[in-house]
């Protein structure tokens, strides 16, 4: 087929070289998307960038290249496909209610660590025995992804509210990394590197907050919340991104709000991103979505929580237990069990310091009946 226009002619492509050049896709593919979510490259995922389309060992074990001593894996190693099925779906199926090892099973569906590494990761024998005692409870991720974000800084802060207006004089201020700290479009921004997760118990699944939900104003409002409890057998302690923002609500029904950004049209004046004005924006928007609105709307502080699962660091530059277990560690804020090292309780602590007394006096007592026995013998 060929056809002409604006005085140029088009050829029909090459169907048959199209469908003999189909084949699995490479990191770069996949990264198209993922590493570019929420409008530039590392905004949204703290561990999915541009950087892993050829990583250093350092920075991710799996996808590390060769050279660099990784085992440079593409992204179809782990999120295997079957009848365009792709594995690794962490909300519509979770992963912990069916911790399977898949190391017979490669087609299975490859969701968290154990599908390759079993339920007894590390060696047996020594201290590596006692790290496998904490797979019940703490995500791999939780030690092997010590930060997220090392190659380049994530977005981590995105206030709405200053939209619509100049900052200095400017539509768009740059940060010390090149980086939009400002624009007029879509309000402030902080980046951020190298970043220590949060922690949050987790069983797979998330609680998420729509327009048709209430919201209290006066405190953070989560969209979206990890699910999860110590005494659940699913749940493990997972290590997240936890961005935050200003964003609009309505003041009077007390819900979040749709605000209409792109223009539909170039006659479309109601987009925020035409006039900037967000009373007919979020009209527009509720409007379509077909929401209520009060017409008053605010700004309230909101977080959205992703679990962090890529990055992985080479096994030396794992966390080491001082930095969970001390009472300023890393899990500090995880409340309501008992921790070594974090917690002191009188009865625990003085039965083992007891123990330990105990133990040493018999040691010394038998070092006195071994001293006492070996100068008898030589009396005889």
């Amino acid at each position: 087929m060929v056809f002409k226009s604006n005085g140029k002619t088009y050829y029909a492509p090459d169907w048959a070289k199209v469908a003999q050049s189909v084949g699995r896709p490479e990191r770069k593919n996949c990264g198209s998307c993922h590493f570019f979510g929420g409008g530039a490259d590392a905004v949204k995922h703290g561990d999915l960038d541009s950087s892993l389309v050829k990583p250093d060992k350092n920075l991710d074990v799996h996808m590390g290249t060769k050279e660099s001593g990784g085992q440079d894996f593409a992204c179809t190693r782990c999120h295997t496909t079957r009848n365009h099925h792709v594995a690794g779906r962490i909300y519509e199926k979770p992963a912990a209610l069916e911790r399977k090892s898949l190391l017979q099973d490669d087609l299975g569906d490859k969701i968290m660590c154990e599908s390759c590494h079993g339920s007894q990761p590390h060696m047996s024998g020594g201290m590596f025995s006692k790290l496998n005692d904490h797979t019940d409870k703490v995500a791999c991720q939780s030690c092997h992804i010590p930060e997220f974000a090392r190659a380049q800084s994530t977005k981590m802060w995105w206030d709405w509210s200053k939209a619509g207006q100049l900052m200095d004089g400017k539509a768009k201020i740059k940060g010390p990394d090149g980086k939009p700290v400002f624009l007029k479009k879509k309000g402030e921004f902080v980046w951020e590197k190298d970043v220590v997760p949060e922690y949050y118990w987790f069983d797979g699944t998330m609680d998420h907050v729509t327009t048709e939900d209430a919201i209290d104003p006066t405190e953070e409002v989560w969209l979206n919340r990890p699910n999860g409890d110590r005494n659940d057998p699913n749940s493990r302690i997972m290590p997240f991104k936890v961005h935050r923002a200003m964003s609009p609500y309505d003041k009077v029904n007390k819900t979040m709000v749709i605000p209409h950004l792109f223009p539909f049209d170039k006659k479309d004046k109601t987009a925020y991103w035409k006039e900037f004005d967000w009373e007919k924006a979020i009209e527009v928007g509720m409007k379509y979505a077909g929401q209520t609105y009060s017409g008053e709307f605010g700004f309230v502080e909101t977080t959205y929580a992703f679990p962090t699962t890529h990055m992985v660091a080479p096994r030396e530059n794992a966390l080491k237990c001082a930095q969970c277990h001390n009472p300023e560690g890393r899990l500090k804020d995880l409340t309501g069990f008992y921790m070594p090292g974090r917690d002191k309780y009188q009865l625990v602590d003085s039965a083992g310091w007891f123990g330990a007394g105990a133990a040493l006096l018999a040691v010394i007592i038998h070092g006195i009946m071994r001293f006492v026995s070996g100068l008898r013998r030589k009396e005889d």
